[in-house]
């Protein structure tokens, strides 16, 4: 179970506050798996970050009940010096995984060659965000948090991605944020849509889609 509670979360710019979570309160019930629809701007990415506490909200609590990912596709967590196998050793020991296990899979899963051995800063922005949704699910979580990173790789690694998340669906919920509807359908049964600081819940994806396309 994820709660957010009157979260607020604004930036300064040239022309004044921009708030991108205005009192948003939602509750993501685990082992369910939501989208969240926004324009580009929107805030989507920012949520994301505050529901995984790497950004705090300005206003507001989150609560969180069980482990929950850093944001997929989110790779600043990455030491850019070190190979992806150094990264991933780090983070296994980090989270108190078995290292070898979490490095063998995150390997097989990114499927980034020699690469995976060359530090993170060689790497293209499709290839840090393979390694991140390699890495995440070499890792047991009860919530994923994906950052459109599912559009990452060609037709065959996509539906790799997708039988993932249904491996895991029925432990463990996931939140994905993106723009395109046609995301959201493949992995999701909920919908929400992030509009000018707001957030609004449906359960039928049909009713979100008709309220994002009015917005």
């Amino acid at each position: 179970m994820i709660e957010l509670h009157n979260v607020t979360k604004a930036y300064a710019t040239h022309t004044g506050s921009n708030v991108v979570l205005d009192s948003v309160s939602v509750s993501f019930a685990p082992r369910t798996n939501v989208g969240v629809l926004g324009k580009n701007g929107a805030g989507k990415s920012t949520l994301l970050r505050v529901i995984a506490g790497t950004e705090q909200p300005d206003v507001g609590t989150v609560t969180r009940r069980g482990t929950v990912s850093w944001p997929i596709g989110f790779s600043g967590g990455f030491n850019g010096s070190l190979s992806g196998e150094e990264n991933c050793r780090f983070v296994a020991r980090i989270y108190g995984q078995e290292v070898d296990e979490v490095v063998g899979f995150t390997m097989d899963f990114a499927e980034l060659g020699e690469y995976f051995y060359m530090p993170v800063k060689t790497y293209s922005s499709g290839m840090r965000a393979r390694l991140a949704f390699g890495l995440s699910m070499a890792i047991e979580f009860d919530a994923y948090l994906v950052d459109e990173v599912t559009a990452v790789g060609d037709a065959r690694f996509q539906q790799k991605c997708r039988q993932a998340f249904q491996e895991r669906s029925g432990r463990s919920a996931v939140i994905i944020v993106s723009h395109q509807l046609t995301t959201i359908r493949d992995y999701c049964e909920h919908c929400a849509v992030l509009n000018r600081g707001q957030l609004h819940y449906f359960s039928s994806i049909d009713e979100a889609r008709r309220m994002y396309e009015a917005a």
